[in-house]
């Protein structure tokens, strides 16, 4: 499912975990995206917190690299969140 985020969009990790039929286990893919060995070939980079926030990305040390990624696929951003109005996948994930 996470590869069919497009460049330049993000999802939420409770988004993801609705689509994947658990509406309730956003931690959970958090964890798998955390733990991620195909990074970036399954962008979990495009995943972010409900807020816009980004973690998770192998640590905290790493969430810079997470935000030079999303910004170089066009991912809006506003101050250190994600601008989710504007980056949010709205294709599967209407509310």
């Amino acid at each position: 499912m996470t590869k069919q985020i497009p460049k330049g969009k993000v999802v939420t990790y409770g988004q993801l975990a609705a689509l994947a039929g658990q509406p309730r286990a956003a931690r959970a893919v958090g964890s798998l995206m955390r733990h991620n060995p195909f990074a970036p070939v399954v962008p979990c980079h495009r995943v972010v917190a409900v807020d816009g926030s980004l973690n998770g990305y192998f640590g905290r040390s790493k969430l810079n690299q997470k935000k030079a990624l999303l910004l170089k696929e066009g991912v809006q951003f506003s101050g250190e969140k994600v601008d989710l109005e504007k980056s949010l996948w709205q294709n599967r994930f209407r509310s």
